[in-house]
């Protein structure tokens, strides 16, 4: 995939997501049931590997690491992710020579070094440039388990779409800021979204590679919300979910349901009696849709059919979550969409007691 436009840090896309907890078996049954496979461990850490397709996530149990140190500020979550780049030295000292704040990580014998910078929230932001057919990050620091697929196919996700981050009121331009800046990220979509009783803000960003996609929320002017409850939940600024993506969302959807993953609860019958509608001409199965709560988006113009399906599950490492999508040449994140999952995340949180029942003005 050509850039999109210009790549100062050379960046492909992402290499992985890194999780942290206080301790262990908080994580692992997440990743399972999600369809990973637990494929290998660190040659001198308390690390651990789970892959599915081109999806790498790290739990890290490390004592004494800036996961650990993470882990007893935030619970479980993640705190880090890494970026692909062609030239990791190269990439490191072009960040820093555009503001970013390095971090030091460390290493133990005939370990990679890895570059990295500080990121929202105090997460960590990692630059690789060992991985595909050359020798991986993940051949030279781990040892595979005996028996094992390297490649699991698991539930059928591919690749991370996006990584969506929630920040502090007034804090979102700050942030896209920092992704322009450092990265040469750009403002694809804004949305301001509103409830019946509260509200947020979010600043969709794409990289030069259009392969890392990063959506900043803030809460809205109201306050009271789903992000503000987040951020006292999380204690901070961070990731608020992560976008899994396949080409076709129904199959993955049974095999996720099958292994156990709590969805959200699906919108209300009157969402896809709406649908032909709202998308006339969409082909598709609205019944299988609906059975499952899968979300429908995009465009129909010009008999052009462009799609979007999603759903997400519950929030189950503290109040992060996952989100499961299928494109069908939409590249968008669900704005049609974005009201319905809000308000039905509103309508938990009043069940809940969470935010009182009152509109917003």
């Amino acid at each position: 995939m050509a850039d999109l436009f210009d790549n100062p840090l050379g960046l492909d896309g992402f290499e992985f997501v890194e999780f942290c907890a206080p301790e262990k078996g908080l994580l692992e049954p997440v990743f399972a049931t999600m369809g990973f496979t637990h494929i290998a461990r660190h040659r001198s850490k308390d690390v651990d590997l789970w892959r599915q397709g081109g999806i790498n996530l790290i739990a890290n149990y490390e004592p004494k690491s800036p996961a650990a140190y993470f882990a007893a500020e935030h619970g479980p979550s993640a705190c880090g992710m890494a970026f692909r780049v062609r030239n990791a030295k190269a990439a490191y000292e072009e960040a820093l020579r555009r503001g970013a704040e390095p971090v030091h990580t460390t290493t133990g014998p005939m370990e990679l070094r890895i570059p990295a910078i500080r990121g929202i929230g105090g997460a960590i932001i990692y630059l690789i440039d060992r991985y595909g057919d050359d020798l991986s990050i993940y051949d030279i620091d781990f040892e595979y388990l005996p028996n094992v697929d390297k490649h699991p196919q698991g539930a059928g996700f591919q690749m991370i779409d996006h990584l969506t981050h929630n920040v502090y009121g007034g804090r979102m331009d700050h942030w896209a800021r920092f992704y322009e800046r450092i990265f040469n990220f750009r403002e694809i979509r804004y949305f301001d979204i509103k409830g019946e009783y509260t509200g947020l803000t979010s600043r969709a960003m794409t990289a030069p590679d259009g392969k890392i996609r990063i959506p900043l929320n803030e809460e809205g002017k109201s306050g009271g919300g789903q992000i503000e409850e987040y951020l006292r939940a999380y204690n901070g600024e961070g990731i608020q979910h992560i976008a899994l993506i396949c080409d076709d969302l129904i199959t993955c959807i049974d095999r996720l349901k099958a292994l156990g993953v709590p969805l959200m609860a699906p919108p209300p019958a009157t969402y896809y009696a709406m649908l032909d509608e709202r998308l006339p001409g969409h082909g598709e199965p609205v019944e299988a849709l609906k059975a499952r709560g899968i979300l429908l988006d995009g465009s129909t113009e010009n008999g052009d059919p462009r799609l979007l399906l999603q759903i997400f599950a519950q929030p189950q490492i503290g109040p992060l979550f996952f989100e499961f999508i299928q494109r069908k040449k939409d590249e968008g994140f669900g704005e049609g969409n974005f009201t319905a999952l809000f308000k039905s995340i509103e309508a938990d949180q009043v069940q809940r007691g969470a935010i009182a029942a009152e509109p917003v003005a």
